[in-house]
């Protein structure tokens, strides 16, 4: 998968400003190439977990127009990995690509997460 430094910067810059919390998103791919960044309110306000609020509802309906969702969301201060709350409330995102980033560093990682486990995707830029 393909995600451009552009959408990389937007999705740090998210995630700087909801720091110390985590900060979450959808990312719409087309063929596998990151095209657009959809910020969404963390509902839970947490810098442990979140709840992805859409600021616009419309934009979960953007895979009728042949986008594929990704969900994102940053971790201030760890890697970018599924941590084990992640995994357990993985619920509509199961097997969709999942991206990560850690706030601190920059680093950006892509994963698919079933409830057994994750799966680590090829992200480039």
């Amino acid at each position: 998968m393909v995600v451009p430094e552009a959408i990389r910067a937007e999705l740090l810059a998210h995630a700087r400003d909801e720091a110390p919390n985590e900060a979450c998103g959808l990312v719409a791919f087309r063929d596998g190439v990151a095209e657009r960044y959809l910020p969404a309110e963390n509902a839970l306000a947490s810098p442990y977990r979140f709840e992805l609020r859409p600021r616009d509802p419309a934009d979960f309906f953007l895979e009728d127009d042949g986008y594929e969702l990704a969900v994102f969301h940053s971790h201030p201060e760890t890697e970018p990995k599924p941590s084990r709350t992640d995994v357990e409330n993985i619920g509509l995102w199961e097997g969709r690509p999942y991206l990560i980033l850690r706030a601190d560093t920059g680093e950006l990682a892509g994963w698919r997460v079933t409830r057994s486990g994750a799966v680590p995707l090829k992200l480039e830029p």
